[in-house]
């Protein structure tokens, strides 16, 4: 049995990953879902709260359990996820990323989205293309409304803020990437095209790609195959 800590991406909650739970828990592991501080209501405040503090709130989860725990990240969580990596890495037995990567020292997670004072709210579908862009595969109206209706305003400052690495025993943590968005051959060719997004991962000692082809949010879109995908990268 593993303990799994799941850190959602900007504007969700913990209970974003509650369909996606189901096979991990039936695979006989313990599913720790996570909300990071300033996203625990819409009135939560905000300021003060940045990448740093995200991490360390995963960090203090990852103390709370006497083995190696699997942490989980998708989007701008799996920004969060690597920086603990880096801050534990004899204490993470892998880390999943859910379509994302692990952004290396130095980047911010979204420099570019669009912030209002302390807190970005959900931006409009039109900020991804309309609602037949690909990044909204697999959500239909009534999906992208429940969406719009959960989602909480995000610190800005989560996204602006560079992350910081120092341990490169973080390399010697194996790690999963689950790619919906985009396809292994992509990425591949970002990696060799030398972009600095991607550049963590070929120094990464044990890397596997695991496409499941649907939209950003799996955990709403194919929660089920998501889930199995992560329980299947424990084992």
């Amino acid at each position: 049995m593993t303990t799994v800590i799941l850190v959602p991406g900007f504007w969700l909650q913990a209970d974003s990953w509650n369909d996606t739970l189901p096979p991990i828990v039936e695979a006989g592991h313990t599913a720790v879902p996570l909300t990071l501080p300033g996203l625990e209501s819409a009135e939560a405040d905000r300021s003060g709260v940045g990448l740093a503090q995200h991490v360390a709130a995963v960090v203090a989860e990852i103390d709370r359990h006497d083995e190696p725990v699997v942490l989980v990240g998708h989007s701008g969580g799996g920004t969060v996820i690597h920086a603990a990596v880096d801050q534990r890495p004899d204490r993470v037995a892998r880390a999943v990323y859910v379509d994302s990567v692990p952004i290396p020292h130095g980047l911010a997670t979204n420099a570019n989205l669009p912030a209002a004072a302390a807190d970005t709210p959900l931006p409009p579908w039109d900020l991804w293309g309309g609602t037949d862009a690909k990044d909204l595969d697999g959500l239909d109206d009534s999906a992208l409304a429940a969406f719009r209706a959960r989602a909480v305003p995000h610190p800005s400052a989560a996204a602006t803020d560079v992350q910081q690495l120092s341990d490169e025993r973080r390399y010697d943590v194996p790690a999963t990437v689950i790619l919906s968005t985009f396809t292994q051959q992509q990425i591949d060719e970002f990696v060799a095209a030398g972009e600095d997004e991607v550049a963590e991962l070929p120094k990464v000692r044990d890397l596997t790609y695991v496409e499941l082809p649907t939209g950003h949010w799996p955990q709403f879109s194919r929660p089920d195959d998501l889930g199995r995908a992560i329980a299947d990268a424990i084992s």
